[in-house]
């Protein structure tokens, strides 16, 4: 099983990025998908969340209404569009795979890819 985050990068306040996961070795329908970040000296917080389908979707009350996250099953993805950055959301990002089970809950999920770091300059 393999998760590979990429995207990351160093941007400054109110830019753009947008975050990509691959899946591979894991029959991705059956995966809820999840972004959790983790700041030095923090603990890793959920992101979002999205279910199976794509149909169904939860953001932590500090990304809402500026993140998008989205999943292509016919790619094996998931994405994380991630506008108006501020300072705050620099975190490594990792995405996370959790089988028959919508949760934030960061134990529920059983794959993580490797982390891509995020860096917003103000």
């Amino acid at each position: 099983v393999q998760l590979q985050a990429s995207g990351g990068g160093s941007v400054q306040a109110g830019d753009s990025l947008k975050l990509s996961c691959a899946a591979s070795g894991i029959d991705f329908i059956k995966y809820v998908m999840g972004w959790f970040r983790q700041a030095p000296g923090k603990e890793r917080e959920i992101v979002a969340v999205i279910s199976w389908s794509g149909g169904r979707t939860y953001y932590a009350d500090s990304v809402k209404g500026r993140f998008t996250i989205s999943r292509d099953s016919a790619k094996n993805t998931v994405t994380l569009q991630m506008n108006s950055l501020k300072p705050e959301d620099t975190a490594v990002y990792y995405c996370a795979a959790a089988r028959d089970i919508y949760s934030d809950f960061r134990d529920e999920y059983q794959y993580w890819g490797q982390g891509t770091q995020v860096t917003v300059s103000s």
